[in-house]
């Protein structure tokens, strides 16, 4: 077993109670196999968006997407923030993430960033089931990628995405994120977030 296979072993989340296996082994990576993503699996990947739960069936979600060595690729490097950049230029594919404000009616859809998470929520376990690794990214820039990409109006840069199969090579981080990259998982407990007839703060 090479290091890089350790560390997808070793981020296996350590659950509490017994879930679906794939969502046991997600994680966000940094580093990626130097191999390009098929068409038919980047396809794979939009067909499980296609089918995602979306309110009123409006599918509010859009994205952009480029590969590595393309125009469009170096441009969605330069909307992420320095942090991101860091790592995401490891990624064969790189992708950002819209949705669209408002209804077909004119008025403001609540649950299209909802959508868009329930769509990516797909996407990402699809993903861990073709041996593809998701990393999501907040740290982009909104307002540039809105004026590099030319999105019309009503629609909205939400996030961004890194995605590539996994493997690739550890050295290819900085000091600080190889620490980050093998670090223990932690998350809040179920009865911190999930609360049984009434509000608990």
């Amino acid at each position: 077993m090479n290091r890089e296979e350790q560390i997808r072993l070793e981020n296996i989340a350590d659950t509490e109670h017994e879930i679906f296996a794939l969502l046991k082994q997600r994680y966000s990576p940094r580093i990626f196999e130097e191999k390009m993503i098929s068409e038919k699996d980047l396809n794979r990947l939009f067909e499980a968006v296609r089918w995602s739960a979306s309110s009123f069936n409006r599918q509010p979600w859009r994205f952009i997407y480029a590969k590595k060595g393309e125009d469009g690729y170096t441009s969605i490097l330069e909307c992420l923030t320095d942090g991101n950049k860091k790592w995401a230029d490891n990624a064969p594919l790189l992708m950002i993430t819209l949705f669209k404000e408002d209804n077909d009616e004119g008025e403001k859809n609540f649950y299209a960033l909802h959508d868009l998470g329930l769509s990516l929520g797909n996407m990402t376990i699809q993903a861990q089931y073709m041996g593809i690794g998701l990393h999501h990214m907040a740290g982009i820039d909104q307002e540039k990628a809105q004026k590099m990409f030319e999105v019309s109006d009503g629609f909205k840069v939400a996030s961004a995405l890194a995605l590539g199969y996994y493997g690739g090579n550890i050295e290819a981080l900085p000091e600080d994120l190889k620490k980050r990259e093998v670090a223990e998982r932690k998350r809040k407990r179920i009865d911190q977030f999930a609360f049984h007839g009434k509000w608990k703060n």
